[in-house]
C-alpha cells in the first residue's frame, strides 16, 4: 500500500521501538535519504498492545500510537516466521512461542529474555509429529508501516521463502534464524554473513518496497 498523495518522508522519523538495535539497524538504511530517527523508546513512548491478528494490522498498531503520541511520522515493523505445514503458525505470534511459561522454568538469557531454542524446539516437534514426509516450507514476512500525525499510512510488504532444517545450525542470527535455510542457498540465516543476509532478507524486501515510494524521484 503506497502512501496517501503528498505524504513523503523527510526530516525526523519516530522509530516505533524501544529496542535499540533495531533503531541502529533502521536508522543506517535511512541515513542516506536525510531522515533523522529516533526511537519511541528514546521518547519515553508507551509500547502498545499488539493486538492484531496479522503482521499489517500489528505494525500499523505500533506506528499510529507513536505518531499521535509524539506528532511526527513513525515508522513500524511486524515481522515473523510463517510455516506452510503449520497453516502459517507461528506468524504473529513468532515471539510468543520463545516465552517461556511458569511451567517451563525461567525466562531465557539470550536476545531479549526469550529462549529462541524452545521456540525452534516447537515448530520443529510440531512438524515431526506430522511424519518424515512434511512440508518444512516456509517464509519470513516483515511489513514496514509508516504513520502521519494526520491519520495517514503506508505499509510495505516483503518475504523471504525457504526450508525449515534440524538442528539449528550458526551463531550469527538470532531468533528461528538458525533453523531456516533460504530458498536455492544450502547455510542456514545464522550461517550467512549478516550483510549477505540484508541483502536477501524479508525486511530488505520491504525496506526496498519503501524506498522505491518513498523516495524515487
Amino acid at each position: 500500500m503506497a502512501a496517501t498523495a503528498g505524504h513523503r518522508l523527510a526530516g525526523k522519523l519516530v522509530i516505533a521501538t524501544h529496542n535499540a538495535g533495531k533503531l541502529r539497524e533502521i536508522s543506517a538504511l535511512l541515513a542516506p535519504y536525510g531522515v533523522d530517527c529516533v526511537s519511541a523508546g528514546e521518547l519515553g513512548l508507551p509500547e502498545p498492545a499488539e493486538t492484531g491478528t496479522s503482521f499489517v494490522e500489528n505494525a500499523l498498531i505500533k506506528a499510529r500510537v507513536a505518531a499521535e503520541a509524539a506528532g511526527l511520522p513513525a515508522l513500524a515493523d511486524d515481522s515473523g516466521l510463517c510455516v506452510v505445514a503449520l497453516g502459517g503458525r507461528p506468524g504473529v505470534y513468532t515471539a510468543d512461542w520463545a516465552e517461556r511459561q511458569w511451567f517451563e522454568g525461567e525466562p531465557g538469557q539470550d536476545w531479549q529474555g526469550r529462549d529462541w531454542y524452545m521456540a525452534m524446539g516447537k515448530v520443529e516437534g510440531l512438524l515431526a509429529e506430522q511424519g518424515p514426509s512434511v512440508d518444512r516450507s516456509g517464509w519470513f514476512a516483515c511489513v514496514l508501516a509508516i504513520a502521519w500525525p494526520d491519520g495517514a499510512s503506508a505499509v510495505y510488504e516483503g518475504r523471504v521463502d525457504g526450508t525449515l532444517t534440524w538442528p539449528p545450525r550458526g551463531a550469527l542470527g538470532f531468533g528461528y534464524d538458525p533453523v531456516f535455510v533460504p530458498l536455492g542457498g544450502t547455510l542456514t540465516f545464522a550461517e550467512i554473513d549478516p550483510a549477505d543476509k540484508h541483502r536477501i532478507s524479508h525486511r530488505a524486501d520491504a525496506f526496498a518496497k519503501l524506498v522505491a515510494d518513498q523516495f524515487a524521484d
